[in-house]
């Protein structure tokens, strides 16, 4: 066999290439292939040209075990699924690649290793920034952690090689003892060969490990002046920080020397006026007196600390202040919102243990040429989407998902103050976002007439019920009682529209919040969802958009503002800012915060008319007017809602929170249409992604078989309709275009009734009783068999 010298073989993560006869079939037998050894995986081709564009399998030697079968053949199995059968050209060849794959395989375990931990590892041998540390001494810090570990591996491929040495010695060491031991006869030349193959393979493997050496030895060299020079830069940086410290000191020292002298004189002049300020509000001091700090800037307004003698005079009822300040106004204190209330969570002990875990989510690779030969010749809205694209949770559970944080509500249930009640129900529309930063995965679509229950009423007060009320276009309607004193619906219909590199969502549709303790009825619509890098690159959901959250009753309203993600932008990532305004315009508290973190409010103290934020002629009177932004003056904020953490390991079950875990649970006693019963969704929480897979397409198909009677049925009707009243219909219903364009889906919602919003005069589904009524009896007829 003619082919290239190969070279000496070298630790993983350099490139071992040359030609092995791999066992093909009984029929061809060994046949020559072109193998390429990187990076702990095994590669075959064809010939060398097929290496840019066609490779014929690969193996990766982390999990693979490397067996020997006589002078020249070699195996090399995964555990079943991959084995290659080899055949070298003669035993110092077969050995060079023994040695290159040991080198390899030991390699990619230890990198395999590594990578399961490289979070814990690199977070405690590289913590965190402070903040303003220029990136360039980060930059610095991870170069020193990549260098360190790059040694400790060769550190590794030297154990490796010694190793082999003494395994390789030890068979050259027997090889001369039997050669001493023989006597002249025919086998001494046998022996000989034997001996001098040994003796090579001996020479191969040590010639790797002074290559590993050399290669240890430099890296040392080229990065010791590099450390040394680090070395003194934190010696000199320490020698700064202790002269800056040194002169704080001193200007310390001096300070409080002239605070004394000023507090002495002040003392004097206090003991022969009379006019001063009393000893106790001269020494206020507390809580009360911090205020909040100037945010950089807000879009449309700008809040800057509040006078601390506002504060004084409010508590002392100066006239003139409290005409300016309304009566809700005047009835909260600093203090935050929640303080005079009793925590809704702690009132009830859960009588049902939840679940805290789900199966881990299984590492299936995606093959999308399957899934665009599945796409030929189909129409759009038919074909079968894998549920890789998912996650195990229907829509109607990602919507119940909202009542997350539904204590902000049960606390707003208490307010004594409608601009209070606004703060809490604000709070409570941005909440439900927090959920949404981590999970890329696309809910299952709800079958028509598909139901999701959560009764929480022993544990949290309320019960939830949606239903999927329409599916062309596909609308759900969502309805929640509290016991605490407030109710919740919304019907929701998303509408999308794919932009090349990213995906927008538009949820419409209005979300009800009534409460019973002041009968205030709250309206808002939710913002829109982009998903970025649908093409390529790693999935990132952004939230952009305005809420105007308005209470109907008393006509107030909180206008936020969700800031869309720019590389460009100062402000921080996911920013959300409000307003809540009385029915006059006058603004009583400023909110500001994360949607995927938390949300403070201040109170409004006074506002003016800010400088103009552009220059302009001295006759632009009006442009420049325009141009102004008011300022606030605030007292400080504090905080209303923060973000719950993730359960531990949450990246392994879908980014789910606590409540999203117990979501799809297996419960007795639901309707049959319930999202818990639907298989293709237990069997994909299951790990059993294939057969997922099958089942959804199969009720897909079921779902369009029944659409398609209804439109028969409802068809049928009108037909025999129109012969009754003398009109003849000569062209077949299906193939008129003036009747299909009519819809003729006739499917009517069970647990909600359509009819026109009091409030916004929307066509909406509302709920009519009767479910949980239901589910006390048992008694499920009205249900279809939807799965």
């Amino acid at each position: 066999m003619s082919e290239p010298k190969p070279p000496t073989p070298t630790p993983a993560g350099d490139t071992y290439k040359g030609w092995v006869f791999k066992w093909t079939n009984y029929i061809k037998g060994y046949q020559r292939r072109w193998f390429v050894l990187s990076n702990g995986l095994l590669s075959y081709y064809r010939t060398q040209a097929e290496m840019g564009h066609t490779c014929r399998g690969t193996i990766n030697l982390a999990t693979a075990s490397i067996a020997v079968d006589d002078a020249c053949n070699f195996v090399i199995s995964n555990g079943g699924t991959q084995t290659y059968h080899l055949k070298a050209s003669c035993e110092v060849e077969r050995q060079r690649w023994i040695t290159a794959l040991e080198l390899a395989k030991a390699k990619a375990a230890r990198m395999q290793a590594e990578s399961d931990d490289s979070g814990d590892d690199f977070s405690l041998s590289c913590p965190p920034a402070p903040h303003g540390q220029s990136s360039a001494a980060a930059s610095q810090n991870s170069e020193v952690q990549s260098t360190l570990r790059t040694l400790a591996s060769k550190v590794e491929d030297l154990s490796t090689c010694n190793d082999l040495i003494s395994k390789h010695g030890s068979a050259l060491q027997r090889s001369l003892s039997e050669l001493d031991s023989l006597r002249l006869t025919g086998e001494a030349g046998d022996k000989i060969r034997q001996v001098t193959e040994r003796a090579t393979l001996f020479r191969i493997t040590s010639n790797a490990m002074i290559n590993a050496c050399r290669d240890f030895l430099a890296l040392s060299q080229a990065h010791s002046k590099r450390w040394q020079k680090a070395l003194q830069a934190e010696r000199d940086q320490r020698i700064r920080l202790e002269e800056t410290l040194e002169q704080l000191a001193k200007q310390h020292n001096n300070l409080e020397r002239a605070f004394r002298g000023n507090s002495q004189s002040n003392t004097t002049l206090d003991s022969k006026g009379s006019a001063g300020p009393g000893k106790g509000e001269a020494s206020d001091d507390d809580d009360d007196n911090e205020f909040f700090d100037a945010m950089e800037e807000a879009p449309e307004f700008i809040t800057v600390p509040a006078d601390p003698q506002f504060h004084k005079r409010s508590s002392s009822n100066v006239s003139g202040f409290n005409s300016e300040m309304g009566s809700d106004d005047q009835s909260l204190n600093e203090e935050p919102l929640s303080a005079n209330q009793d925590s809704p969570s702690l009132d009830l002990v859960p009588v049902k243990k939840r679940r805290s875990r789900i199966p881990d989510k299984p590492n299936y690779s995606l093959n999308l040429w399957s899934i665009m030969k599945n796409c030929i010749g189909k129409e759009l809205s038919k074909i079968p989407m894998p549920v890789n694209f998912n996650e195990p949770i229907s829509m109607l559970q990602r919507l119940s998902e909202d009542l997350e944080y539904h204590e902000l509500l049960d606390k707003g249930a208490k307010c004594g103050s409608a601009l209070e009640q606004l703060c809490y129900v604000a709070a409570f529309s941005v909440s439900s976002y927090s959920t949404t930063v981590h999970r890329t995965g696309k809910p299952f679509n709800p079958l028509l007439g598909e139901t999701y229950e959560l009764d929480r009423g022993r544990e949290s007060g309320y019960r939830s019920l949606c239903e999927q009320v329409s599916h062309h276009p596909p609308a759900a309607a969502h309805h929640v009682i509290s016991s605490r004193g407030w109710t919740l619906r919304q019907e929701i219909t998303v509408a999308s529209k794919f932009r090349g590199k990213y995906i927008s969502i538009m949820p419409l549709g209005t979300i009800h919040a009534i409460f019973e303790k002041g009968d205030n009825h709250y309206t808002w619509k939710k913002v829109t969802t982009t998903v970025h890098n649908i093409i390529v690159g790693k999935l990132w959901i952004d939230q952009s958009g305005e809420i105007d959250v308005v209470n109907h009753t008393t006509g107030d309203r909180c206008h936020l503002k969700f800031a869309p993600y720019s590389y460009f932008s100062r402000d921080v990532a996911r920013k959300v800012t409000g307003l809540v305004t009385d029915k006059d315009g006058k603004a009583h508290y400023v909110l500001s915060g994360t949607w995927d973190e938390k949300m403070e409010f201040s109170r409004v103290m006074q506002s003016s008319r800010g400088s103009s934020s552009g220059s302009g002629a001295a006759g632009e009177n009006g442009a420049a007017e325009a141009r102004q932004k008011t300022v606030y003056q605030t007292l400080k904020a504090r905080e209303i809602w923060h973000k719950n953490a993730l359960p531990e390991r949450a990246e392994t079950m879908y980014f789910f929170t606590e409540l999203a875990l117990t979501l799809n649970e297996a419960e007795e006693g639901v309707a049959p249409t319930d999202s818990r019963q639907r298989p293709d969704q237990r069997l994909m929480e299951a790990g059993r992604w294939d057969e997922a897979n099958a089942e959804k397409q199969r009720l897909e198909e079921k779902q369009r078989s029944v659409r398609r009677e209804r439109e028969r049925e409802a068809a049928s009707l009108r037909t025999s309709s129109q012969s009754e009243e003398g009109t003849a219909v000569e062209e077949d219903i299906f193939t008129d275009p003036a009747l299909k364009s009519v819809p003729h889906d006739s499917h009517k919602a069970l647990w909600f009734d359509r009819c026109d919003d009091p409030i916004t005069g929307e066509p909406v589904h509302i709920y009519n009783g009767g479910y949980w009524e239901a589910k006390d009896t048992g008694t499920w007829e009205g249900c279809g068999e939807i799965f």
